[in-house]
Parts: C-alpha cells; sequence; structure tokens
C-alpha cells in the first residue's frame, strides 16, 4: 500500500491539470491544487485545498510543496509556442522545495517528444520541447523519486483505461487527458515507473 497520502498538482486548472486533481480525488487523495487563478478550478472539484500563486516564485511554491507526501508536475503554456523558460524555472523551484521539505516522489507530464530525433521535431514545437529537456535535466540529477510520462496528442474524450505504458518508448499517436491524469497519479503510487521517461497511449 502507498503511504502517498497528500499531493499537491502544479498546473492543477489546466486541461490536463483539471482531470488530474479528478482522478486523484477519486482516488481517495487529499489534493493540494496549486493555480495561478482560482476561478478556473471547476466547482465539483473536491480539492483538500488550494494555493494560488506563481510556479516561478519560490516561495509560493514552498508553501503548496510543504507538508505533501507527493507532487504532479502539469505545467503548460497553453497555446503560447514562443521561448519559455517557466515551466523548467517552475520545475527547479519544486525540486528545490521537495528536497528542502524532504518529499521524495514526483510525477511529470513532458511529451513523446523526449522520443523523437531532435530534428524531426516540429518546428513549432521546439521552443517547448527544449524547455522540456531543461525539465528533465532538472528532475534527473534531482537526486529525487521521478517519473516523467511522455503523452503524444493529447484529446478530449473520456476515458475509457486501455492506455499502456512502456518505458522510454512511444506508444501510439493520441491519449486521452482523463487516462493522462489518471496515469499521472497512478505513478506515483508505485515503484513500477520510478526513475525513467514512460510512453503513454493507446
Amino acid at each position: 500500500m502507498s503511504a502517498i497520502k497528500k499531493i499537491v498538482i502544479f498546473g492543477a486548472s489546466g486541461n490536463t491539470g483539471l482531470a488530474t486533481v479528478s482522478k486523484a480525488v477519486d482516488k481517495g487523495l487529499e489534493v493540494t491544487a496549486f493555480v495561478r487563478d482560482p476561478s478556473k478550478l471547476a466547482n465539483y472539484l473536491k480539492v483538500s485545498r488550494v494555493v494560488t500563486g506563481d510556479v516561478t516564485n519560490a516561495s509560493d511554491v514552498e508553501k503548496a510543496v510543504e507538508g505533501q507526501d507527493g507532487v504532479v508536475i502539469v505545467l503548460g503554456t497553453r497555446n503560447d509556442l514562443g521561448p519559455t523558460t517557466v515551466m523548467s524555472d517552475g520545475t527547479k523551484n519544486i525540486i528545490e522545495a521537495m528536497q528542502k521539505h524532504g518529499v521524495k516522489r514526483v510525477s511529470a507530464c513532458l511529451s513523446s517528444f523526449l522520443f523523437w530525433e531532435p530534428e524531426k521535431i516540429p518546428p513549432n514545437m521546439r521552443n517547448v520541447h527544449g524547455d522540456h529537456l531543461k525539465m528533465l535535466d532538472y528532475l534527473k540529477a534531482s537526486g529525487l523519486e521521478w517519473v516523467v510520462l511522455c503523452p503524444p496528442h493529447i484529446d478530449n474524450n473520456p476515458n475509457d483505461n486501455t492506455y499502456k505504458l512502456k518505458k522510454e518508448e512511444r506508444v501510439g499517436p493520441v491519449i486521452s487527458k482523463h487516462d493522462l491524469g489518471e496515469a499521472l497519479v497512478s505513478v506515483l503510487l508505485t515503484d513500477e515507473w520510478l526513475n525513467s521517461k514512460v510512453g503513454i497511449g493507446y
């Protein structure tokens, strides 16, 4: 039985973030949602706590991480594909807060582009991909128990729980945000996928 009872989800009000929060609550976890704008958290999500803050602000992040058993990172740039360090800067703050407060386990949502040859990545995705690479580097160097999920295209279809996970390998062209959210929580609760990049899809 997992010792993880309390988790904080960073990026909780995003498309995949909301699905992740919902799945974590369904699993009976005490969920802290870290958001910039709490009005974007759907009312039906029965979270234990909402922390409003900026992931690039270390003190905001620390308040959310303290007292947790695990962390889920679902940071994104929404539709902004320009140059960015927001996700990696946020991840660095999260890692430092986890190290300070003895929180060991983290799952993070990156992208299946981590399995692609660099020259084949679509030019419009290269800024976001570059920041994902930095996130991965920070996690690998952290000394934490980390799992990186690498989804393909994320759609809004209902979950059907037929998704597959594979270490260090792409799986399929698409994943539902609901199944992705379920997987982000599930990999946190088991030792099976630790310290690896994990492909997900159908």
